[in-house]
């Protein structure tokens, strides 16, 4: 049975038994002793779509990257409903690159906000237990060649809105003369609003953009790129149609990495740097066709050898030979004659390599200015010869030569990768993990075409003293072909702008001394204009690259006072800049952090392609939602002892005066006049709006009027005008206003009723949109028994039953029957906006909608409310 089959089987069986969320994690417990099969693409499909569920709508998806100088910042949203009949878990997937640092998390829960920020992992797991989210669960979970996963899970009621929202930030890395910037896209539906925007911004100026074409055929072309001489701009927005597998196909066809390569303009290399390769080869058979690439790549100039070791080590030649084809051809026929023979003896044959480049230095066999390289390929942990790993380390350490390099692969999840790093960082190399999947030598073949081209050693940039303070590294011992070396610090107070650095390297017939100078403020002042940039880049940067290089100081330290002094640095930086590291973790939190959900970021497991961390528990969705009117005007009504939103327009005319609230027993009266857009032509329609909401307290006399101009307060003798264009705060009697600028009024009465009234401004010159009012009241607002109106009748809520759910005419919007006040009534599934929290955009909201003006839902018909006056009263009975 496959490898899917098997979790499939297990998975069916635990949710018999126990929840999902604990059997998701116990799929990748369970899938460490199958992780040998080469199924690594499947279990993503299977677990990894972006967003898990089984009935729900996804309304929206949305990526948005911006980067600024080789830093960017991404930002994925999407948009969920739970439009099945029963609650159920909502997922939330992102696959984001292993060297980002998440920044934060929000998410909205039926109006209930979630909201993320990075503490030392203690204090953060201190604080969840304190307050555990029932039902809602976060994490991380390491996965794949260079991606991670973050994911977190939500229990909702039907008919729950959930808005999901991720940030991380990364460097982008140049590799083989680009940046490639990677966005995993994976919706697993189909998905009415999907959309990804790149942008870029270089001040240097970009030297070419392109979008492989690596979601396959189906979307050759789509992505569209504008770009000029220093920015660009991609967009990738397939239509609902044009993402389906096929014409009728109700599956999606988005899914895999969307990628934008790109680079800047920059001076010519500085030339050539020859070099000696040593390999040492290993005995996994599936590496063999990558090294025989990798020889194919020598030359004359280059002198190598090949150590192989398992239970002994043995070399393929005692000395370094010329990269000659004869000799080529002789190493390739030794690698395919290579058998496994069980047993790992690293430390043996790393000396024996090491042995072999100072036999050869010592010999003048090597120019000292060259590049001497020891690449290490292993799928084990040491089984023969010391094993002990410090020992190994400390040995590798004392016997290699200043101009000596190591480089390590660790193949597969045998291998304990933090050991290879740490050999390769300690002796002026890198390590990769190889994954066992069908591009195992692919993996090589890249990994080795970065390093296998060094252009220029000893790399030092230099500033002027008192100039700048916090540098990052500045000291760098090789530079390679298509690669980039970057340094970052904090410019000290001064009377000069301009800032100067200087740097020396040196190549194989060359010495190097450049010498560089940059307005800082002209700089900042053509990066505050550029709206393809993200605001505080540059701090975001410094801080990025000073907390990579304080963890690989850290994985180094020689003493444990050394590493609790370099720990304190990193908690200190990730903790000011909100980034997730392995020593601080995501902590989020409701209002008032009533509830709070954990995510850590994952340790990168010796064993097992799937270990990873994640905190599971169970929910109960609150929702605490206000009555919203907005324009057309749209009305959305939430019924919280129903746990569902009903929403339904009033199709009136502009002139007609509506009541909202009318409550003789409070002696409180809300009432709204429409206005009409502006009329293109006879035959269009005028849409209308709120262009006036009044709040009349009978038992003071006191009327606030809200129009788009003023906020008007009146009390039968005197009248108070105030503008949009100050904040404010009245109380007169037991009517308090507050006004905030150029944003909402909120009108409290007798400290039992509130309204707030929201401004929404439009382009002047739009052709037929106006500037207009939204209403928001909310549920808990204490109304007498004589209460009704459009809105005030659901003080009193109606008992509410929808069932026959079916697909509807729009095969995005599903059909029921809807149940109430004595009427059976056709609704379908839709969407409103609320523009509480996002003035310009909105935020949507999914309800259920009562065509014909809200007929059957609301008592009478929609003209009984239409009242002479803004301080009229509905009369009774309707």
């Amino acid at each position: 049975m496959e490898r899917v089959g098997v979790l499939k089987v297990i998975y069916t069986q635990c949710i018999s038994r126990y929840s999902k969320e604990t059997c998701f994690l116990f799929i990748f417990q369970s899938d460490i002793q199958i992780c040998r099969w080469e199924k690594e693409v499947s279990l993503n499909r299977l677990f990894y779509v972006a967003i898990r569920g089984d009935d729900i709508t996804v309304k929206s998806y949305k990526v948005e990257s911006r980067i600024t100088s080789r830093f960017c910042h991404t930002t994925v949203k999407s948009s969920v409903v739970n439009s099945g009949p029963n609650a159920q878990s909502i997922g939330f997937n992102v696959q984001i690159p292993k060297r980002a640092f998440i920044t934060n998390f929000t998410m909205n829960v039926n109006g209930i906000m979630f909201v993320g920020s990075v503490k030392e992992k203690t204090v953060a797991r201190n604080l969840y237990a304190q307050a555990r989210a029932r039902g809602k669960a976060a994490g991380l979970v390491r996965y794949g060649t260079d991606m991670e996963t973050f994911k977190t899970e939500v229990h909702v009621p039907p008919g729950s809105k959930i808005e999901f929202e991720l940030h991380y930030q990364e460097m982008m890395q140049r590799k083989l003369g680009f940046y490639e910037h990677s966005l995993y896209l994976q919706p697993g539906r189909l998905v009415p609003q999907f959309q990804v925007d790149v942008y870029i911004y270089e001040p240097n100026g970009i030297a070419s953009v392109e979008t492989p074409n690596t979601l396959g055929e189906h979307f050759s072309g789509m992505a569209k790129l504008t770009s000029s001489k220093d920015k660009a701009h991609v967009v990738f927005k397939p239509s609902l149609q044009q993402q389906r597998k096929c014409e009728n196909c109700t599956t999606s066809a988005i899914d895999g990495i969307f990628t934008v390569k790109y680079d800047v303009l920059r001076d010519s290399n500085a030339g050539e740097l020859h070099y000696w390769s040593l390999l040492f080869q290993f005995k996994m058979k599936q590496t063999v066709e990558a090294m025989q690439t990798i020889l194919d790549d020598l030359t004359m100039d280059d002198y190598f050898s090949i150590v192989d070791f398992n239970h002994n080590v043995r070399c393929w030649s005692e000395e370094l030979v010329p990269g000659s084809t004869i000799q080529v051809a002789e190493a390739k026929k030794y690698i395919q004659n290579i058998k496994p023979n069980g047993g790992t003896n690293i430390n043996e044959a790393l000396m024996r390599a090491v042995q072999m480049l100072v036999k050869a230095s010592n010999q003048g066999m090597i120019d000292p200015r060259s590049v001497s390289m020891i690449m290490l390929v292993s799928d084990g942990d040491p089984t023969v010869g010391e094993i002990k790993l410090s020992a190994i380390q400390k040995n590798v350490k004392k016997v290699m030569r200043e101009e000596f390099s190591l480089f390590s692969l660790g193949i597969g999840f045998d291998v304990d990768y933090d050991f290879l790093e740490r050999i390769a960082m300690e002796n002026r190399g890198v390590a990769q993990r190889i994954y066992t999947s069908h591009d195992a030598s692919d993996q090589i073949r890249r990994f080795y075409s970065q390093v296998s081209s060094p252009l220029l050693r000893k790399i030092t940039v230099q500033f002027p003293e008192d100039s700048v303070s916090d540098v990052t590294q500045n000291h760098f011992d090789k530079y390679f072909s298509g690669s980039e070396l970057v340094v970052a610090g904090k410019v000290l107070p001064s009377e000069s702008t301009t800032l100067n650095s200087f740097t020396t390297a040196f190549a194989d017939r060359l010495d190097l001394s450049l010498q560089t100078e940059a307005d800082y403020l002209e700089l900042d002042a053509a990066l505050a204009q550029q709206q393809h940039a993200f605001t505080g880049f540059a701090r975001q940067m410094w801080a990025y690259i000073t907390v990579n290089q304080l963890l690989a100081e850290r994985s180094l330290a020689p003493t444990a006072g050394k590493k609790r002094k370099i720990t304190q640095r990193i908690l200190t930086l990730a903790v000011e800049h909100q980034f997730v590291t392995p020593l601080t973790a995501l902590l989020v939190e409701s209002e008032e952090a009533k509830e709070r959900l954990l995510a850590d970021s994952p340790r990168d497991p010796k064993q097992g392609c799937c270990a990873g961390s994640g905190m599971v528990v169970t929910v109960v969705c609150l929702c605490v939602f206000c009555v919203t009117v907005e324009n057309d005007p749209h009305f959305i009504v939430h019924l919280p002892k129903n746990n569902m939103d009903v929403c339904f327009n009033i199709d009136s005319e502009p002139g007609h005066i509506l009541n909202l609230v009318s409550d003789p027993g409070a002696g409180v009266v809300v009432n709204g006049q429409l206005v009409g857009s502006k009329r293109v032509e006879e035959k269009e329609k005028v849409y209308t709006y709120f262009g006036t909401i009044s709040v009349f307290y009978q038992p003071d006399g006191i009327r606030v009027s809200v129009t788009t101009d003023r906020i008007d307060l009146t009390d039968g003798r005197n009248n108070h005008s105030f503008t949009w264009g100050a904040t404010a705060d009245i109380t007169q009697d037991r009517v308090k206003v507050s006004i905030v600028k150029d944003s909402k009024v909120m009108v409290t009465v007798d400290d039992k009723i509130t309204v707030m009234v929201l401004l929404h401004r439009v382009w002047k010159k739009h052709p037929t949109h106006v500037d207009f009012l939204g209403l928001y009241i909310p549920n808990n607002n204490q109304y007498s028994s004589q209460a009704h109106g459009l809105i005030g009748q659901f003080g009193q809520e109606p008992e509410v039953r929808v069932f026959n759910l079916h697909q509807g005419a729009d095969p995005l919007k599903k059909e029921a029957t809807m149940e109430v006040k004595g009427n059976k009534l056709v609704v379908t599934r839709g969407w409103q906006k609320d523009y509480r929290r996002d003035q310009k955009r909105g935020s949507d909201v999914f309800c259920w909608f009562i065509h014909n003006s809200g007929k059957g839902f609301i008592d009478g018909h929609y003209t009984n409310y239409i009242v002479p006056r803004l301080d009229s009263f509905l009369p009774l009975p309707l």
